[in-house]
């Protein structure tokens, strides 16, 4: 079989050689209707596009990067869909490196990657992009880059960000509106800013809701289902053990209904457990589990969107604000009289 060729994408879409370039690098000045027909000839055809013959036309590599340090599979995953789908949507490629180390060696190895590879922008997620020193040496390499919830806004470069504090506001209310009062916090790793905005909303509704948010249970967890379950097992082992637990991400949640089920805890007629992040695991674990659902998928198909319009040279907002919602399930239920 023949190999198609850009002629061939051009000749049955009835345009340029020229309009196909423009389509396939998705420049901004293509016609809607002609981007169109392009497209379905592309498909037709099943045409490839060479990424070196488009890296030497247009001086760039045609590949984006993603670095993260989490240990949350579920959470990672849930990123680097968002942001491959993306890449495919324009018709690149997205290289993905996995950092570790302290502050200087992940700051080296990030660079190093950059310059091996020649990627034309980076999407930085959490915790790396609450990282100052990177985003000040990426900033001096003056490559292209976006942060995923980062610290705070204005971090020196385009943001993704949610509202990590009202989320978990929002769900300790709802635990409070079931009639609990002794809820108590597992904190996700101490290194993590999201860690830090939902423990102040946990808190926050509690002192709101006239109780002592200073002496409310909390133990410190690592953002893993292990240490959720250890962390849980200190809160029930509590003269006064919560009758709800609210854990800083799913993982940990998940963690906690273990440690119930190993204590004789029932989940959630004794206990009610609630999460974060809505990753695949809320739906799996038993009973399913209460959660806020955090679009990570939706943010990293957002911020290598707006990489890709960065690396084209479109100006892009500041900060990207997307929303939250509660997902209520069987983990959690009135607090018995």
């Amino acid at each position: 079989m023949t190999r198609k060729t850009i002629d061939h994408v051009a000749a049955l879409a009835g345009v340029s050689i020229k309009t196909v370039s423009r389509v396939l690098n998705d420049e901004p000045s293509v016609r809607a209707d002609t981007r169109r027909r392009v497209r379905e000839a592309m498909a037709a055809l099943n045409y490839q596009p060479s990424l070196p013959a488009r890296s030497l036309a247009g001086r760039r590599s045609n590949q984006l990067g993603l670095v993260y340090e989490n240990p949350s599979a579920n959470y990672v995953y849930a990123v680097q869909s968002g942001a491959i789908a993306r890449c495919r949507e324009s018709g690149l490629r997205l290289l993905i490196q996995a950092c570790g180390g302290d502050g200087e060696q992940r700051i080296g190895e990030i660079l190093a990657m950059v310059a091996q590879t020649h990627v034309d922008g980076l999407v930085v997620t959490p915790p790396l992009s609450a990282d100052s020193q990177l985003v000040e040496a990426l900033r001096r390499r003056g490559l292209p880059f976006v942060l995923i919830a980062p610290e705070g806004a204005g971090e020196g470069a385009p943001a993704v960000m949610m509202d990590d504090r009202a989320a978990a506001r929002e769900m300790t209310e709802h635990l409070l509106g079931l009639g609990h009062r002794r809820i108590g916090f597992v904190a996700g790793h101490p290194g993590h800013s999201s860690s830090r905005l939902r423990e102040q909303g946990w808190r926050a509704a509690l002192a709101a809701a006239g109780l002592d948010a200073e002496a409310a249970p909390r133990e410190q967890g690592f953002n893993t289902a292990p240490s959720g379950r250890e962390a849980a097992h200190r809160l029930l082992e509590r003269p006064d053990r919560p009758t709800a637990i609210f854990a800083g991400n799913d993982d940990m949640a998940a963690g906690v209904i273990l440690a119930a089920h190993e204590c004789g805890v029932a989940v959630p007629s004794e206990l009610s457990v609630a999460g974060f992040d809505d990753t695949e695991l809320a739906g799996i674990v038993w009973p399913t589990l209460t959660t806020v659902h955090q679009p990570v998928y939706d943010m990293a198909h957002r911020a290598t969107g707006l990489l890709i319009d960065l690396v084209r040279g479109v100006q892009v907002p500041p900060v990207t604000w997307v929303g939250h919602d509660l997902k209520k399930r069987a983990s959690t239920a009135r607090a018995a009289t």
